[in-house]
């Protein structure tokens, strides 16, 4: 349980990224944007408690609360809170990332059954869209874009374009090791071209502090990496597990959540293998190893 508590930073005017320390599991950021006269919010998070905190803080920066709320994926931590906006706030999200919520249903309590995550009611986008949609609130032009498979089938990027401010949602984990469980590698190193594109000054990922564009470079390295020894481990027969315990991490030793390493082999071999990008994995198998991978001790919730 981290006990640093969530923060603003303003990377624009109008615009504010809402950071939870530590950024491991279940700790996303959220962001928010307001001409004075109406808001839009990035993501929510992964518990009751935890979305109230976030709607008092777009409250304490003197803003309106949102009228719309962007998801940028479904998984929980980005979802859960939801409903603390709704229906006052129109819920926009991927038309995979609607179906994907309604099919995770209340996951998270299946995988952390010891996290409180309070009165959750899954509440799935109302407005849904399939390549890309533009907001505007007052002068600020918000983009909302989806980059093809990539942490989730259903990812969404939301792009500043006047402000030079991109939300990643989690196509971008800063200290973090990325997640392809649910998505794939191949399209999560097109989505990083992609970000690329945009040419933002300021990147707000889905977890860990603020960064910049240098954090693809990263995320590309550790993604190569990932590719060649999934390669090289398929071929010696190794299963993604013997690949991952005798790996050699280097410089992504450091990012949190190292024992994702072994989903992520999961997901290199299923292509590999030529199955469709974001083809559903046996999730149970990816969390029985990882959860070898994290000495033994089942992955934990820190929200």
């Amino acid at each position: 349980m981290t006990v640093e508590e969530p923060y603003l930073v303003q990377p624009a005017n109008g615009v504010y990224a809402y950071v939870q320390p530590d950024g491991g599991w279940c700790l996303n950021n959220a962001g928010f944007v307001s001409d004075g006269g109406r808001t839009l919010l990035v993501d929510t998070a992964a518990t009751e408690r935890r979305a109230l905190a976030l709607r008092a803080a777009v409250q304490g920066a003197g803003v309106p609360l949102p009228h719309i709320v962007v998801n940028t994926h479904h998984h929980g931590d980005h979802t859960y809170g939801n409903g603390v906006f709704a229906p006052e706030a129109l819920i926009l999200g991927h038309d995979n990332s609607r179906a994907e919520q309604l099919a995770a249903g209340h996951q998270l309590e299946v995988i952390w059954p010891a996290t409180d995550f309070g009165a959750i009611e899954i509440t799935a986008p109302d407005l849904t869209y399939s390549e890309r949609m533009t907001l505007h609130l007052g002068g600020t032009e918000v983009q909302v874009i989806h980059p093809g498979v990539a942490h989730t089938t259903g990812d969404s990027i939301v792009w500043l374009p006047g402000q030079r401010v991109v939300f990643t949602g989690d196509l971008v984990f800063a200290e973090g090791t990325p997640f392809l469980a649910m998505g794939s590698l191949a399209g999560s190193l097109r989505a990083l071209e992609l970000l690329r594109s945009l040419d933002a000054e300021t990147v707000v990922p889905g977890h860990g502090p603020l960064t910049d564009p240098s954090a693809y470079a990263s995320t590309e390295r550790y993604l190569r990496y990932v590719e060649e020894i999934a390669r090289d481990g398929r071929a010696k027969g190794q299963t993604p597990l013997e690949v991952a315990r005798q790996a050699d991490l280097g410089e992504f030793a450091a990012w949190r959540e190292s024992e994702r390493l072994v989903a992520n082999l999961h997901r290199a071999y299923a292509e590999l293998a030529g199955e469709p990008e974001g083809a559903p994995l046996d999730i149970l198998a990816v969390l029985q190893d990882m959860t070898v991978m994290n000495g033994g001790t089942p992955i934990l919730c820190h929200a």
